[in-house]
């Protein structure tokens, strides 16, 4: 019998949401994901003050830019053990203003391409703001495909799907916190909100053909794993991967593209700010991600002064 994570890998693109190339080299996913929490992180392994310290002196003293390069150089040293592709995020702070969105994007194409990165590898990662949702369209026309993060509700998901993004990570297992929090219930299998909403919004992109990749992201339990596999991409914490290698039971494909179900429905600003608004959860969790993003960066950014 092979193992849960091997039959995964035979209806579902598994990704890894982690900077430790030591776990991606062990647990060998088709792409990798990395934000500026698990920048942070990798901040502090051993094996990476190299590359912190060839960030600050690449930088002329432009602590942004150190941060910058660090992700790059992180990023280019996954892209030699994986066969896929990388994510990397834009700072969180820029996540309202569409021309710094797009300024900074662009600034990391180019970094990886001095590092000598293709743009057919490497994913720019945006919050699902509106304004992000903006930029990645932008950017989508100028060749550089983008994955739109802290994705928590159906009309992020839509939005997304009328500009074009190439990619969508909606986040499964802080949906399950929230509903968790407020309702004092422990959900499980199809009853997760989590689980209920990436189902969702993968039905809505494959009854109206739409091409937008739907990634799983943040899961707190196998799980939730399980009840989303035959989803086009999940991406999984080491140690979630790891469990699921070391499980040798039977995992039934639960996702299959349908051809029939919800009409495809237009979404312009007002109507995603008044959806935005009405979804409490929604609305919470992003505002909430953005800070913990922007937090990390500002403590990613004081390591880097130090140097």
């Amino acid at each position: 019998m092979t193992s849960k994570l091997e039959q995964l890998k035979q209806f579902t693109t598994v990704v890894c949401d982690t900077g430790d190339l030591d776990a991606i080299s062990r647990l060998r996913p088709v792409d990798a994901t990395t934000n500026p929490s698990l920048l942070l992180k990798a901040a502090a392994i051993p094996d990476y003050a190299e590359l912190l310290r060839n960030a600050v002196n690449l930088s002329k003293g432009d602590v942004g830019l150190a941060c910058d390069h660090f992700a790059v150089s992180v990023g280019a040293g996954i892209l030699k053990v994986i066969p896929g592709r990388i994510s990397t995020e834009v700072d969180a702070r820029l996540s309202f203003d569409e021309d710094a969105l797009w300024a900074k994007a662009n600034q990391l194409i180019a970094l990886y391409d001095q590092a000598g990165v293709g743009r057919d590898r490497v994913l720019i990662k945006l919050a699902s703001t509106w304004e992000g949702i903006r930029t990645a369209e932008r950017l989508e026309k100028a060749g550089i495909q983008t994955n739109l993060t802290l994705l928590f509700s159906f009309a992020q998901a839509v939005a997304c799907a009328d500009a074009g993004v190439f990619l969508i990570s909606p986040f499964v297992g802080r949906i399950y916190d929230w509903y968790r929090k407020n309702t004092g219930l422990d959900y499980t299998g199809v009853e997760d909100p989590g689980v209920q909403s990436v189902t969702r919004i993968y039905n809505y992109y494959k009854a109206n053909q739409i091409s937008t990749v739907v990634m799983g992201a943040s899961f707190r339990t196998l799980s939730q794993i399980e009840q989303l596999a035959g989803c086009d991409r999940l991406t999984i914490s080491p140690d979630l991967l790891q469990k699921l290698d070391e499980d040798q039971g039977t995992l039934e494909r639960k996702l299959v593209p349908v051809t029939d179900g919800e009409a495809r429905q237009p979404m312009n600003e007002a109507q995603f700010r008044w959806a935005s608004n009405e979804d409490a959860m929604a609305t919470e969790k992003l505002a909430e991600g953005i800070r913990q993003f922007a937090r990390d960066q500002e403590k990613l950014e004081a390591v880097l002064a130090a140097l």
